[in-house]
């Protein structure tokens, strides 16, 4: 009788964490922040239908990183759980930190109780009346929960992107000179991961949640005016939609998508 092979409980927990770091790793960043008015997204996206930055609730937003189809299931849950909560409390009592704690126990219990870990990093994020009110949220595969104060990156390479971030944030930024700066940011995580100094952006994503729209904070950001706030020369590629999972970058020998309630790119 052949007897099973022994992984004592932290080599499985290692196991799980460095497969989702790796999956997480190989997908397109995002990029956070709060601005002057409100919270802005940025993510590298090639996929025209497949959204990375999406809308949860009135002044909610979502944006994740990883596996496409995993963090478009905790989207679509967390549309249901927000709305379920609204209706039978108060719309007031939903809050980004409600929502976070849910999906950080749904995450918790994914990634030890099942084989597999969802290879997912995500962001809530909430605007208030003010913006010390402002909220981001990181969660990520394992279910570890971070309140942001200022910034976040997800996804591909994140340390090159987060140490321009780190050298470069100013508080109360404009929302030209957000997108302005999450842009330089990519670029430099771009050039670190494949040697083109920066030139691989291709096709962004950009979504707000503005604190002066009246009831329905998240705005997504396209054609004619996002080209008007991009960079000289950033201006988004044509490039084909996303494939169900992105390949790797090209330093590892290879290369990621709710609208107004929609879902994300396949590697994101």
């Amino acid at each position: 009788m052949t007897m099973p092979l022994y992984a004592s409980p932290e080599q499985l927990m290692r196991d799980r964490s460095e497969y989702a770091r790796k999956g997480i790793a190989r997908g397109r960043s995002v990029i956070a922040l709060k601005y002057s008015g409100g919270v802005l997204f940025v993510a590298e996206n090639p996929s025209t239908t497949l959204h990375k930055v999406s809308e949860i609730y009135h002044r909610i937003g979502f944006a994740a990183a990883g596996r496409y189809s995993e963090y478009e299931s905790l989207r679509r849950g967390g549309i249901r759980h927000v709305d379920l909560w609204g209706y039978a409390n108060d719309p007031r009592d939903v809050s980004a930190r409600q929502l976070a704690n849910v999906y950080a126990q749904t995450l918790g219990s994914i990634f030890t109780d099942q084989l597999k870990p969802f290879e997912v990093e995500i962001c809530v994020a909430e605007v208030g009346a003010a913006p010390e009110e402002d909220q981001l949220y990181r969660l990520t595969y394992d279910g570890s929960i971070v309140d942001e104060p200022q910034y976040l990156v997800m996804g591909g390479q994140t340390e090159p992107i987060s140490s321009t971030m780190k050298d470069n944030y100013e508080e109360g930024m404009s929302l030209e000179a957000g997108v302005a700066f999450a842009m330089s940011a990519l670029s430099a995580g771009t050039s670190a991961g494949n040697g083109d100094n920066g030139q691989g952006i291709g096709k962004v994503e950009v979504a707000v949640l503005e604190r002066a729209r009246p009831r329905r904070a998240f705005r997504r950001i396209e054609g004619a005016a996002l080209t008007a706030l991009l960079p000289a020369g950033a201006e988004p590629e044509d490039k084909p939609e996303g494939e169900p999972m992105d390949p790797p970058p090209p330093s590892e020998g290879n290369g990621d998508g709710k609208g107004d309630g929609n879902g994300d790119g396949a590697k994101g």
